[in-house]
């Protein structure tokens, strides 16, 4: 049974940094294309990062040179570094999983099966 647990969420001021962790189990992680997106309140869930089994990276525009996808096959987790944080990237964050993920739908909410329970992040101005 696959399994995502988020964490290190919390609130910041503007132009601060979170590191989000996504620990897997239950799966062999590297087989898998992993993800990361985000909702806002009153708001569709939005991909913000993919990073797929070769390694290869996704990013959505508003997060491109702030946000950095990362991933630690041997602990089994998923990062988000987030840099330079906005009060428009409050929401709460979920990792997604799945053995194989198009290339068109990396940061689609349809390209991925698994899902955790979610982390809030809080960006005050």
């Amino acid at each position: 049974q696959v399994q995502l647990v988020e964490s290190g969420g919390g609130s910041v001021q503007a132009g601060g940094s979170l590191r989000l962790s996504c620990a897997g189990s239950g799966y062999t992680y590297s087989t898998y294309c992993m993800g990361w997106f985000r909702q806002a309140p009153g708001k569709e869930r939005e991909g913000v990062a993919s990073i797929d089994t070769d390694g290869s990276t996704t990013y959505a525009n508003s997060v491109k040179g702030r946000f950095t996808i990362s991933q630690d096959s041997a602990k089994n987790t998923l990062y988000l570094q987030m840099n330079s944080l906005k009060p428009e990237d409050t929401a709460v964050y979920y990792c997604a999983a799945n053995p194989r993920v198009s290339w068109w739908a990396r940061l689609l909410r349809g390209g991925y099966n698994y899902w955790g329970q979610g982390t809030q992040v809080t960006v005050s101005s």
